[in-house]
């Protein structure tokens, strides 16, 4: 081809049409987004930034009055222990006028309980204490012995509550709510409670204070106000706060409904695991019930030092996040405005060079995926590109009639291809199902040649030692009926020899030794062969399971049907090592208009693999390895084919296996 003719290949942008629109687009389809999106992209940050070190400063608000109300409520406890009043009472002895002035304290310092314990080890309470209660625990107390103020948060048993009033522990007792994202859990209720305890020494004693936490809502709500006064967050939002007792809500005012607190909802197991697992502060977005908030935990910390909470604040994310959108939406639309208005200018320009390239483009790509009958169809003018356009539809002309011919004659060659390879398909399939047959017709020929073998060698001795008993017996004459017992059980093993014989002629040569056939009922003869196999099913945890409801009977060998049926199980009870469920089960089904019995012998064990499938019923071929021979199934199948029945097998590897046996009705049924 000359080198004018060659097609011309140019990279994608160092054409004419790229570079004109690069020079027209580039500053402010490229430069300038970039430019933006950094912009936006920092402002954004610094946003987010703002918020939570928003969120940040409020729960250090939240800790605050925390601490001043452990501070503030370790004070009154103390200015009451050290009281003119209190010392009197206490010198006075008398336990009436200590319960009278303990009652009527506890409601003004708004306590929940507060009690006194002498030195002695007496206990006066308010209110009265209904069952025993283990003060000593408290290291708070402990504190308190030893000279010490100490106030802290504690949680108390539901006992610990109900020793001072069942209506305590019923305040205290919160019902769980299934929460969204939270860690999974048995616990239908939290019945401990959250307590401000607080203990000081007193002369004689020490007087001990406490408030219960749960559903103190005068308490979070106080807290929610001073962090979130009026107007202090933008329109729309709403700050809350939350007390946890681990990671259930015991005091908030968050909403699970329009008047119906969260309490019973549960923190997210991302929060969980960073405030309580770990001790850390969180500080970011967290899903709050049926929201995202803008969010602050920290850990509480109870007298023993372990976690056993959080205070939560926080304010909806979602108009934060609104006005942010909004404002990152303004900005872009200000920037499309402009791109809009500026961008067809420069497109004007390059058009008249940039369309016929463009067709001339898109024509190539056609051609390349294939529409061989694609032109540009420019106009062929005096200019170059007018020119080019129509050399290029000449040469797709021409290109257009090789392929023409190519795919003729390609389809003439697939088409011969195709009928060649279905017959060696259909050959190689041939050869392949009667290869499998010459296996097993081998294997059973060697089958029957070696129990045949055996079967001569066992007999001449088995009919030389029956023939010496005879002789033994004529001989010793009446000193023989001395020994009938010993020669009787002789005699027995001797026939047991015989049958072992008869059963390994019966497979070497079954049209010469078969049974005798009769007839019986499938269910009869696999009620009675689950004895049989009862061991084996008590070594594994494997359930049962019978469904019988044939009512025809089989025209097979009762001993041959249970051989069968007994080599099913304990295949069924090897495959479930780990115990599973074994059913059994018989139904009438015609098959091909006749009349039969369908049993199936159903495992939810391991299952066989497609490999394993294919050969399961042929000779010597086993999985158990050196715990099996590989005859088993293979029998089965000589023996069930033999009555004029047929087996199958499915089975899914992880889910278990199926054995279907179907054996026609016997013909003497009416």
């Amino acid at each position: 081809m000359p080198e004018a003719d060659r097609p011309l290949k140019i990279g994608r942008f160092r054409s004419v049409r790229a570079r004109l629109l690069m020079i027209a687009l580039l500053p402010m389809l490229v430069v300038m987004p970039l430019f933006l999106g950094a912009v936006v992209s920092n402002w954004s940050a610094r946003f987010d930034k703002l918020l939570i070190a928003k969120v940040n400063g409020e729960l250090t608000i939240a800790h605050q009055y925390m601490s001043g109300l452990l501070e503030r409520s370790g004070e009154q406890v103390q200015a009451l222990g050290q009281s003119a009043l209190f010392e009197r009472t206490v010198m006075r002895g008398s336990h009436g006028e200590i319960l009278a002035l303990l009652d009527v304290e506890r409601g003004v310092l708004e306590l929940d309980f507060l009690y006194f314990v002498t030195d002695s080890g007496v206990l006066l309470s308010s209110p009265r204490v209904l069952a025993e209660l283990d003060i000593q625990k408290w290291p708070v107390v402990k504190n308190a012995f030893v000279g010490n103020l100490s106030t802290e948060i504690d949680i108390f048993a539901e006992t610990d509550l109900a020793a001072f009033s069942p209506e305590l522990a019923m305040q205290a007792q919160i019902k769980l709510v299934p929460t969204e994202a939270a860690l999974p859990t048995e616990r239908l209720a939290e019945k401990r409670g959250m307590v401000v305890h607080t203990a000081s020494p007193v002369k004689n004693g020490v007087l001990v204070g406490g408030v219960l936490l749960n559903r103190n809502l005068d308490f979070i709500d106080t807290i929610n106000d001073l962090v979130y006064p009026d107007a202090s967050l933008t329109e729309g939002s709403r700050g809350t706060a939350t007390l946890f007792l681990e990671d259930v809500r015991v005091s908030t005012n968050v909403r699970l409904f329009e008047n119906v607190r969260a309490l019973g909802t549960r923190v997210s197991a991302i929060v969980r695991a960073h405030v309580l697992g770990r001790g850390e502060v969180w500080l970011g977005r967290a899903f709050v019930v049926n929201d995202w908030y803008i969010s602050a935990y920290e850990p509480i910390v109870d007298s023993y030092g372990n976690r056993v909470g959080m205070l939560y604040v926080g304010f909806l994310d979602t108009p934060f996040r609104a006005a942010k959108t909004r404002t990152i939406w303004l900005i872009v639309a200000g920037f499309l405005g402009l791109v809009l208005l500026s961008l067809p200018i420069f497109l004007r320009w390059a058009r008249g060079i940039i369309n016929p390239l463009e067709k001339m483009v898109g024509t190539i790509g056609l051609v390349e995926g294939g529409d061989l009958g694609a032109r540009t169809g420019v106009v062929e003018g005096q200019d170059e590109i007018g020119r080019v356009a129509g050399h290029l539809d000449g040469l797709l002309e021409q290109l257009q009639e090789r392929d023409r011919k190519l795919r003729a004659w390609g389809e003439d060659l697939n088409q011969r291809v195709e009928e060649r390879t279905r017959e060696l398909r259909k050959a190689n399939q041939r050869l392949e199902a009667t290869t499998k047959q010459l296996v097993v017709s081998e294997k059973l020929a060697a089958i029957g040649e070696i129990t045949a073998g055996i079967a001569h060698e066992i007999n001449n001795p088995i009919a030389v030692i029956q023939g010496n008993l005879d002789v033994i017996s004529q001989e010793i004459g009446e000193d023989a009926v001395a020994l009938k017992t010993e020669f009787g059980l002789i005699y027995e093993q001797v026939h047991s020899v015989n049958i072992l014989v008869n059963k390994l002629l019966q497979f070497a040569r079954p049209e010469e030794y078969a049974g005798v056939v009769d007839y019986h009922l499938p269910d009869e003869v696999i009620n009675d062969s689950i004895p049989l196999v009862q061991h084996l099913l008590n070594k594994v945890d494997i359930e049962l399971t019978l469904e019988l409801s044939a009512g025809h009977a089989v025209a097979m060998n009762r001993t041959e049907l249970q051989q069968v049926l007994i080599n099913l199980i304990v295949n069924a009870i090897h495959a479930m090592p780990e115990g599973g469920v074994l059913r059994m089960g018989t139904v009438n089904k015609d098959q091909e208009g006749v009349c039969g019995v369908l049993i199936k012998v159903v495992d939810t064990g391991v299952g066989m693999a497609r490999d394993v499938l294919e050969n399961v019923f042929d000779p010597f071929f086993t999985t158990k390895q050196a715990e099996g021979t590989g005859l088993g199934l293979s029998i089965s199948q000589k023996l069930i084919s033999r009555a004029g029945g047929s087996i199958n097998v499915t089975s899914e590897v992880g889910i278990g296996t199926c054995f279907s046996i179907w054996l026609p009705r016997a013909e003497i049924e009416e």
